[in-house]
């Protein structure tokens, strides 16, 4: 039994969740998200909750359904509430910028490194901060990923694109390697 596919997906006021078939609609405030499931899981509505309830008794559909159970709600907070990533950019020189409908970074390549934003994700650049922010929630979080990869923070300056808030491990360097090494 899977404890998270048990619980029922309260739907709050001024969300509208449609299910036609293996497909679900859910429409929001903030706009709009479908997503159709596999054939595993049954999704069906009741008194102001959805439940998600597994078809098949194998591996396979016992893990489908706390992970369909899971992909539904984050739909559903995300047309509500929506979901926000921050990052922040450490180096002299280094910086971002939002041209038209594409973020410009700038860190330390030889040229401007541009970066197209998905459908339904928007990005706003403050100082050294970038927000990426948007109502699917997988989405937010790949574009997140995919400009800290473009300068991953290096482990001896700390140099780089990290996620507000995460720590990097640092290294000495060379100066404790010669310290020890001097002893000849």
């Amino acid at each position: 039994m899977s404890r998270i596919g048990k619980k029922p997906i309260e739907i709050p006021q001024g969300v509208e969740v449609r299910i036609e078939g293996r497909r679900v609609l859910v429409k929001g405030p903030k706009g709009e998200l479908s997503r159709e499931f596999r054939p595993e899981v049954a999704i069906e509505q009741k008194d102001g909750s959805i439940l998600v309830n597994s078809l098949s008794n194998s591996k396979l559909g016992k893990s489908l359904w706390g992970l369909s159970r899971t992909l539904l709600a984050n739909m559903i907070q995300g047309v509500f509430q929506g979901y926000a990533k921050r990052l922040e950019i450490e180096g002299v020189g280094y910086k971002a910028a939002m041209e038209g409908n594409s973020l410009t970074l700038n860190v330390g390549f030889s040229n401007p490194v541009k970066m197209e934003l998905p459908p339904h994700t928007t990005v706003v650049v403050e100082k050294n901060i970038i927000t990426v922010s948007g109502i699917d929630k997988e989405e937010v979080g790949q574009f997140a990923a995919s400009i800290r990869k473009v300068r991953v923070p290096e482990p001896y300056k700390g140099k780089g694109i990290r996620y507000e808030g995460e720590v990097i491990r640092r290294k000495l360097g060379k100066k404790a390697a010669t310290a020890a090494g001097s002893k000849a």
